[in-house]
């Protein structure tokens, strides 16, 4: 029984020992199970989060390229090309499916046609265009040259093209002629300037077509110039403004206290300046004299040019008003006189308060003068003649000598409520446009009309007004 009792718990022990080992290796081997499946599970979510981005990114990558070929696409394909394109897709499919002969030939034509024009794009970024032009002002009925200078600038050949100049509304192609590399070459043009205006020249843009029109690839340049054609100007005479040049300003009828020019002496009154007291005249009369004068103004001309195209039988007629108003304008500024040129605005049909409705163009100088004049144009519903007289007479008090420039399509009455604006003392001369009037002129109730059919007219028409 001891011995019995002595192995038992020995073997219970050992026993004991043999399922703790047991259960420590079983707890163990499980701990160690749970800690791999934890890093297998977060090495997933990374490559999850990662492809997730990868394909963001590569997706933005797509549109990015899928954009710029669409792009691409909307500036090479012309019209005709996206037709071929369509053809060529659409029957090369239908008939591979349906085995339908004709449009599968069909679709193949359009490819070949493809394959065939896109060589023609090649070689389009090796050059390089410089635009010069000889003069940035001429005179309508004149011209200007420009040249184009092509250079290519690349380690290669370049093939033939042609480079198209935008001249004002219309278009001037320049062919291209194959260059060796470091090569260029130089192309004189003509640009006429038949009429009055602002012409916008360039840029250049460098074109490569296929013979078909399928495709068309383009490169413009920088280069811009802005080309003024001023008005024809003839010269008119000082005398022809009825007004002698006089650099300390022109005596006027008004008489007042304080001025350049003498005109008399009279008693003093109280206020009266003792600056101004004669003293040789007070001990004669043994009564304190003072001096008056004439109040002197400075030579100040008004030239109003109506731009409304109802006045105006037809554009040669609105034209020769400009021509006029131009050489009058230009005579002023030589004669060293204040200048002063108003048209009129395109009125809305609801006038805006505080709107504008005159343009005044800007004269320090005949050239900044005549730039102003080349971008004149005729504004229908125009602020009407007598709405400007207004403005202008209100405006400036000193203005001795006023031009209204009409056609011959306006009233007379118009012009005489125009004329009505100006002081009594302002000499106001209507210049009547008229292709197929006879030239004269008229003396009508507070102004002088003078008709010309010409601009030749101009200047011996208002040297016969001056005299009269």
């Amino acid at each position: 029984m001891t011995e019995f009792r002595t192995r038992a718990p020995s073997s219970t022990t050992r026993r004991s020992a043999t399922w703790g080992r047991t259960s420590t290796r079983t707890s163990t081997r499980t701990v160690g199970r749970t800690r791999t499946v934890g890093g297998t599970t977060r090495r997933g979510s990374n490559a999850i989060v990662t492809a997730v981005s990868w394909s963001a990114v590569e997706m933005r990558r797509a549109g990015e390229v899928l954009r710029r070929a669409w792009q691409w696409g909307l500036e090479t394909i012309t019209p005709a090309g996206w037709l071929v394109l369509v053809a060529a897709v659409a029957g090369t499919l239908v008939g591979w499916t349906l085995g339908w002969v004709e449009w599968l030939v069909a679709g193949l034509a359009g490819v070949a046609l493809i394959a065939v024009t896109v060589p023609f794009l090649f070689g389009a970024r090796a050059h390089d265009v410089t635009l010069r032009v000889d003069r940035d002002r001429v005179v309508a009925g004149g011209s200007a040259t420009a040249e184009v200078v092509i250079r290519n600038d690349g380690a290669r050949a370049s093939l033939p093209g042609r480079i198209e100049l935008p001249v004002g509304e219309g278009l001037i192609e320049v062919e291209v002629p194959f260059l060796r590399a470091g090569h260029e070459a130089t192309r004189s043009l003509e640009i006429p300037t038949p009429r009055r205006g602002i012409i916008q020249v360039g840029p250049p843009v460098e074109v490569r077509s296929d013979p078909v029109g399928l495709f068309r690839r383009e490169r413009a340049w920088e280069d811009r110039h802005q080309l003024y054609v001023h008005p024809r100007v003839e010269t008119v005479p000082t005398t022809s403004a009825g007004l002698i040049r006089d650099l300390e300003g022109q005596p006027s009828r008004r008489i007042v206290d304080s001025d350049i020019s003498f005109h008399a002496i009279r008693e003093y009154v109280p206020g009266d300046s003792r600056r101004h007291v004669h003293w040789k005249s007070t001990a004669k009369t043994g009564r304190l004299m003072v001096r008056q004068y004439e109040e002197t103004l400075r030579s100040r001309t008004a030239v109003i040019l109506s731009v409304d195209p109802g006045d105006y039988l037809d554009e040669e007629e609105f034209e020769l008003a400009v021509s006029a108003a131009a050489s009058l304008g230009v005579r002023v500024l030589h004669d060293g006189r204040d200048l002063e040129i108003v048209t009129g605005v395109e009125l809305p049909p609801v006038v805006p308060r505080g709107m504008q409705l005159v343009e005044r163009i800007p004269s320090p100088s005949p050239r900044t003068m005549l730039d102003g004049f080349s971008g004149v144009d005729p504004r229908p519903r125009a602020t009407p003649i007598e709405q400007i007289g207004d403005i202008v007479a209100e405006d400036d008090e000193t203005v001795s000598l006023a031009f209204l420039i009409v056609g011959s399509v306006m009233p007379l009455r118009r012009i005489q409520r125009a004329a009505l604006a100006f002081p009594g003392d302002t000499a106001v001369v209507a210049i009547l446009c008229d292709e197929h009037a006879r030239p004269r002129v008229q003396a009508v109730t507070g102004l002088t009309t003078v008709t010309i059919a010409a601009i030749q007219d101009l200047a011996g028409l208002l040297i016969r007004g001056a005299q009269s």
